[in-house]
């Protein structure tokens, strides 16, 4: 079982950085595909972008591609997300969730298996 905390989350300008971390439990966390997505309000949950195991590879939303960056510390059973040119529709909570399933692309959230409470991102214009 992994138990997963987010934080970072704020209130930043539109054009500003925003550096979001997990913190996971557990043994295992080497074994589980990470994901991040986020929800606005009104709408639903979507994907962000996901991490294979080992870090190697990465996949995200079209709408992050270039401005959003996923890493991992296995060591230290973290997950980053590196967010750069923050627009006000970056707005929404943002989850951390870890998934059994070995693969790079991950984009739907019932393949995953633990999710964290969230942290909010509020980008103003």
């Amino acid at each position: 079982q992994v138990q997963l905390v987010e934080s970072g989350g704020g209130l930043v300008q539109a054009g500003d950085s925003l550096r979001l971390s997990c913190a996971a439990s557990g043994r295992t966390f080497s074994m589980y595909t990470m994901g991040w997505f986020r929800q606005a309000p009104g709408k639903e949950r979507e994907f962000v972008g996901s991490i294979t195991r080992s870090g190697g590879s990465t996949d995200y939303a079209d709408s992050v591609k270039g401005r959003f960056t996923i890493s991992r510390d296995n060591a230290k059973k973290m997950v980053y997300l590196q967010m750069n040119s923050l627009i006000p529709d970056d707005t929404g909570v943002f989850y951390c969730a870890a998934s059994g399933i070995d693969r790079r692309s991950l984009k739907e959230a019932r393949g995953y298996d633990y999710w964290g409470q969230g942290t909010q991102v509020t980008v103003s214009s």
